[in-house]
């Protein structure tokens, strides 16, 4: 068998048509296959790669650890040298309230540890999410996540979980003192890069403080410096009670975490004790990726810039007429073309050219980009120009 067929018939699918870039390596915003072809990755493995890929303060950091220890025990056991560094880092740079981390192994397993610590602090069962919404593949995130279509497979789901509009104040009423939590993703990205507005964030958090319902914010994909601030929510000026990340991250390593007080983790001591349990969350090697990751994000990343790159992206492709609206923040992007048909042919014909874009599962007639935030000026020209020429070619 050569490699795509072994691909094919050895791994498990998630669609009928992969990519199939067989891949040799990857650095900075390229990705080369073993043909030497090197392709623009102008998805960042979807808003993973934020700091690009392979970066050395990150694989150093990697091989460090290795060469101290692997995995020793389950998570909440021992004192890990990497765990605590990561946490202190990460807490540093969040809200005195987010003053506590569990760290898990992807964005999915946050959210659903996110959802049982809603209902272990209030003794409530109602969940409330947004229309439009993903937060992950699990059972718990699936059914706080807005696709039906995706959800109708696998029913039952969890009980008791509404669905309000996004970005209606109106309908932030049904949130009442039934309610346990409230998960919506800070800037919705399946749904094709959706902002809410300053007064429903604030209007959110009021109600939710009101009635005692949890507010948990999904910042697994608009994190970690996507939107051109480390943390979404610091464009609204607005902090949940519970905050979950995935995604970038880890530097370019598998990891989730799970924010909050101490006094609202410490919620899983007791009552049962072992209330929320893993055995590979907080791995060493992978806390050692995300603590460099982090250092790399305050020391190497001018935000500033990354809003001054990102809108210059939006520039270069606005005056092209197929393209009916960009919605942009930061380097989160999505460009809404007539069909899924076309944006189809848009996306194929970018990846024959050495281009990797994407579209959104809940909104395939968009295609997506999220560069990493080191692309340069000259790169993102260069992409620019790739997708003008696919477009053009393709109509």
């Amino acid at each position: 068998m050569n490699s795509e067929e072994a691909f094919l018939r050895l791994q498990g699918q998630t669609n009928p048509f992969p990519y199939l870039i067989d891949v040799e390596r990857a650095e900075g915003i390229f990705i080369y296959d073993k043909n030497q072809k090197r392709f623009y990755d102008m998805i960042a493995g979807v808003a993973v790669n934020n700091i690009g890929h392979n970066h050395p303060k990150v694989v150093a950091a990697m091989k460090n650890q290795i060469d101290r220890h692997l995995h020793v025990m389950v998570y909440g056991e021992f004192i890990q040298d990497a765990q605590l560094n990561f946490a202190k880092r990460l807490t540093s740079l969040l809200p005195p309230t987010l003053n506590a981390v569990y760290p898990v192994n992807s964005g999915t397993e946050a959210n659903e540890a996110a959802l049982k610590l809603a209902k272990r602090i209030t003794g409530r069962t109602e969940l409330i999410s947004f229309r439009g919404s993903y937060h992950g593949s699990t059972h718990g995130s699936m059914s706080v996540s807005g696709n039906e279509t995706k959800k109708e497979s696998f029913r039952p789901l969890l009980p008791d979980v509404r669905f309000l509009t996004f970005n209606s104040i109106h309908e932030l009423s049904q949130i009442t003192s039934k309610t346990a939590g409230v998960i919506i993703e800070t800037i919705q990205g399946d749904a094709g890069v959706r902002i809410p507005s300053q007064q429903f964030m604030q209007a959110l958090r009021d109600r939710c403080t009101e009635v005692g319902a949890q507010l948990i914010f999904d910042e697994i994909q608009c994190g970690i410096g996507r939107t051109a601030r480390l943390f979404a929510f610091e464009h609204f000026n607005v902090v949940p009670d519970i905050l979950t990340l995935g995604k970038a991250l880890g530097g370019g390593m598998p990891i989730g975490a799970l924010v909050a007080s101490q006094r609202l983790l410490n919620s899983f001591t007791h009552d049962p004790m072992l209330g929320h349990i893993t055995t590979f969350g907080g791995h060493p090697v992978v806390c050692a990726a995300a603590d460099a990751c982090l250092e790399i994000l305050q020391t190497e990343i001018d935000f500033e810039e990354i809003e001054r790159k990102g809108k210059l992206l939006v520039d270069l492709l606005a005056d092209i007429s197929e393209i009916k609206e960009i919605r942009r923040i930061g380097m989160m992007y999505a460009f809404d073309m007539v069909s899924f048909e076309r944006v189809e042919k848009v996306v194929k014909s970018c990846l024959e050219k050495g281009l990797i874009s994407f579209w959104f599962l809940s909104h395939p007639y968009s295609f997506r980009l999220s560069p990493p935030l080191t692309i340069s000026e000259e790169e993102i020209k260069e992409a620019a120009k790739i997708i003008r020429d696919a477009i053009d070619e393709t109509k």
